[in-house]
């Protein structure tokens, strides 16, 4: 009893953004939302182009092209470099060259990328508050696991769905309807957390509330162009500063979260 009544008072005591008011669920995107990988993809196109005897493309280009998955990432990497479209390429490259940078990209999958500031003591307060927090990426799912451990992100998410989980990926809303629908809870009463338009597109589409970090990666374009709900200059924003206001909301009760993994 004493436990619950404990849990009862952090729920109360929380502050949050107003986005989070009767919110239960809150899914996020990894790949520049979480952490800043880009770093680590692109020394993995590196070694996986110079096998093949391509120039590799830069940091900053790369940065341009993540948000859709490993395959279209290397496939718009190919084109670059042979300036040619995509939909000309050969397939037998196009496999060869992915097979390589995902054989690269395990070995190292976090040798350079960072944590952006702010990400787990958010994630954090909100696992205390009962928030059920879900991980959606386009990022094969193979590489959630490691990445999450070695920044010890792990405990904070019941589900984590990568790119390859389900039939279809961001910007369709399946992977979030799927979340929702995994936990029993209305799309109402969630949210989706990411940098991109496709994660966006893929709240919008599902029905949840939709908050877009100012930073990250969004194909050089401004995400206010994606009309989000709210903007956020710091994931750390979906906690207000003030602990005493009477005018915050609360978190809504929540239903239990259970580990998966899928």
């Amino acid at each position: 009893m004493v436990g619950r009544q404990q849990d009862k008072a952090r729920k109360r005591t929380l502050t949050v953004h107003s986005l989070l008011d009767e919110k239960r669920l809150v899914a996020f995107d990894l790949d520049g939302t979480l952490i800043d990988s880009v770093p680590d993809l692109a020394a993995a196109i590196e070694r996986a182009f110079t096998e093949e005897g391509l120039t590799p493309p830069s940091v900053e280009a790369v940065s341009g092209w993540v948000g859709n998955g490993a395959q279209v990432l290397v496939t718009r990497a190919l084109g670059w470099a042979l300036e040619m479209p995509e939909n000309t390429l050969d397939e037998a490259l196009v496999e060869r060259v992915y097979a390589a940078f995902l054989r690269h990209y395990g070995d190292a999958p976090h040798r350079l990328t960072q944590l952006y500031p702010g990400v787990a003591e958010t994630l954090a307060a909100l696992a205390r508050a009962g928030f059920v927090l879900v991980l959606v990426t386009n990022k094969p799912e193979r590489f959630i696991a490691p990445l999450l451990s070695h920044f010890a992100l792990d405990g904070y998410f019941s589900l984590s769905l990568g790119g390859d989980s389900l039939a279809r990926k961001k910007p369709d809303p399946l992977p979030l309807l799927h979340a929702a629908a995994h936990f029993g809870v209305p799309a109402g009463v969630c949210v989706m957390v990411g940098d991109s338009r496709h994660d966006m597109a893929a709240g919008k589409a599902a029905g949840f509330a939709t908050a877009a970090l100012t930073y990250g990666y969004n194909h050089g374009e401004p995400i206010s162009q994606s009309a989000p709900d709210v903007l956020l200059g710091s994931l750390a924003d979906l906690l207000l500063p003030s602990a005493d206001s009477t005018d915050h909301p609360t978190v809504a009760s929540t239903v239990s979260p259970t580990r998966t993994a899928r």
